[in-house]
């Protein structure tokens, strides 16, 4: 297996406070992983981190074994929905051709006959093709989170990463959307972090636990003791519909 992304003994501060204890983690070539845990818990702080955003007190990260900003390049990230303006005047091809911008040389950004037609194969894979000269703000929620996403794909990126990419959505358009991602999978490595356990499951093959410390399991079945270990607290977990929720057994912190 070849990884794409290896963290080793991660800690890392924020005004004053350990929000990543201690964290190693392996990302592999093909794995689709979901990050689960509480609010508060280092999520958005790891994948900042992953991102050359923060950099760590001490322990080590490599994306395809250079640092994070050598590696920017390569990564495609979608953060959540409410960083992006929807209201922004701008159609959804345009919003697509803005993920090219990191590829195009040059102060002065002139969009190159490549740039539309990657703008246009990311629309494809997102199913919005249809819709690329329809304004953004008159998408629904899904469909402005497929734009979002389908801006970060535009990149061409090897790893993606998504920070909750179903939280403004239903629940039939965030299962839509995590077989969307399940699909990538051939074409790319796709990290995400999510509070919605139900939409991910059976379309990730691997999940991490975090909460200040990771515990990772290599397989994409979610229990009620995986979830009480990221939460700390007893955790009972319903299904609902046809949505399956699997057993796995046993929970034990990874070693580099």
């Amino acid at each position: 297996m070849n990884e794409i992304l290896e963290a080793d003994y991660l800690v890392v501060e924020r005004s004053g406070h350990v929000v990543l204890d201690g964290v190693s983690f392996v990302l592999y070539k093909g794995d689709v992983a979901a990050i689960i845990g509480p609010n508060g818990g280092g999520k958005t702080s790891f994948l900042r981190t992953i991102l050359g955003l923060i950099h760590p007190k001490s322990g080590s990260i490599k994306i395809f074994g250079k640092s994070p900003a050598a590696a920017r390049s390569r990564i495609g990230y979608v953060p959540q929905m409410r960083s992006f303006d929807f209201s922004y005047p701008m159609t959804v091809q345009q919003m697509v051709l803005t993920g090219r911008l990191g590829h195009i040389p040059g102060l002065v950004k002139r969009y190159r006959p490549k740039d539309y037609t990657a703008a246009a194969k990311a629309l494809a894979l997102m199913g919005l093709t249809g819709y690329r000269n329809r304004p953004i703000a008159e998408l629904s929620g899904g469909e402005q989170q497929r734009a979002a996403i389908s801006r970060a794909l535009a990149g061409e990126p090897e790893l993606l990463i998504l920070d909750e990419p179903t939280v403004y959505v239903d629940g039939p358009t965030g299962e839509r959307l995590m077989t969307l991602l399940e699909d990538l999978r051939s074409k790319m490595t796709v990290l995400m972090v999510t509070h919605d356990i139900s939409a991910m499951s059976g379309h990730v093959n691997r999940v991490a636990c975090l909460n200040r410390k990771l515990f990772i399991h290599d397989t994409g079945r979610i229990t009620s003791d995986m979830v009480a270990a990221a939460y700390g607290c007893p955790v009972e977990l319903i299904t609902h519909g046809h949505v399956p929720h699997r057993v796995l057994a046993g929970h034990e912190e990874e070693k580099p």
